[in-house]
């Protein structure tokens, strides 16, 4: 058998039916006359060689079994076509079609979910790229154009190509497990954490390559995952600096020890946001880049 195709206006008549249990709802719903409700369903069940409503017997009509099939199809043709329609108007309005986002690991997790969390809903139509990396990885990606926004840690070397501007800090303090030599003494002798191995977190980045961020001892292990690091710490393997935000919970529960270090009693970890001076600012970025510098206004 031959099946017609079904238009977007009867698939829309369909739903309307659907979601307001009669024909008259449906017609008052969608502003129009009964008659034309009636006729596209008789229409659209003509086309598709089916009955979708019941109307025997009831005033109220009830979807067949037919009817019941085809409806999670027509929501999903009806919201694809509602998704595409409001991507052409926010893409008219200069909003952009999608955005690349880095984000600094020493970022406060919770913070970033909470914002990307509303940006889906104030932006649904805009494709978010994200990547989380650390120190100069963040300047790279802006750099590369892989991505339109950069929310960087402390500037490690001047990037004449980008804009840059200062959102907030976090507090960075050094831990290290309660059975480690450095944490049975207080206050640390100078010169002390020398001695120790100290847990870096490294660049992935060539262009900020060989550069260091608050490195003490001469003995250091480098790693590339903010989570690993802390892990290592709390199994005693070596001493850093932590954000404050993920390691109160530690030092509450007696699992890390803030140290009384001379060099590095406590810093602030200054975040950037960063973005090339040739690229033009959308409604998506500039909301972001408010977001995050609010947030950080917040909690510090």
């Amino acid at each position: 058998m031959n099946i017609g195709q079904p238009t977007l206006d009867q698939l829309r008549l369909f739903l309307a039916v659907v979601d307001e249990g009669s024909f008259n709802g449906a017609a008052r719903k969608l502003g129009r006359a009964i008659s034309v409700v009636s006729y596209g369903i008789t229409a659209l069940e003509a086309q598709l060689g089916v009955t979708l409503f019941d109307r025997e017997g009831s005033r109220k009509p009830a979807l067949t079994e037919a009817g019941k099939a085809m409806l999670a199809q027509a929501h999903a043709v009806a919201d694809d076509v509602d998704t595409l329609m409001a991507g052409v108007r926010s893409f008219n309005q200069g909003l952009e079609a999608e955005l690349g986002l880095a984000v600094d690991v020493m970022f406060p997790t919770h913070l970033m979910a909470e914002i990307l969390r509303e940006f889906q809903h104030e932006f649904p139509t805009v494709h978010l790229r994200l990547h989380v990396e650390a120190l100069g990885a963040i300047a790279a990606l802006v750099i590369d154009r892989a991505v339109d926004l950069g929310i960087g840690g402390p500037e490690l070397i001047p990037l004449y190509d980008l804009e840059r501007i200062a959102i907030g800090a976090v507090q960075m303090i050094p831990v290290a497990a309660p059975g480690h030599p450095l944490a049975r003494m207080n206050p640390v002798p100078p010169g002390e954490v020398r001695k120790h191995r100290q847990l870096v977190l490294t660049d992935r980045s060539r262009l900020t390559e060989g550069k260091e961020f608050s490195v003490f001892s001469a003995n250091t292990w480098r790693l590339g995952d903010l989570g690993a690091r802390h892990a290592l710490m709390r199994e005693g393997i070596g001493w850093g600096s932590m954000p404050v935000h993920l390691v109160a919970a530690d030092i509450a529960a007696g699992s890390l020890v803030r140290l009384a270090v001379p060099e590095a009693s406590g810093m602030a970890y200054t975040f950037h946001a960063l973005w090339r001076r040739d690229c033009p600012t959308g409604p998506a970025r500039a909301w972001l880049l408010e977001m995050f510098k609010a947030r950080l206004e917040q909690c510090s």
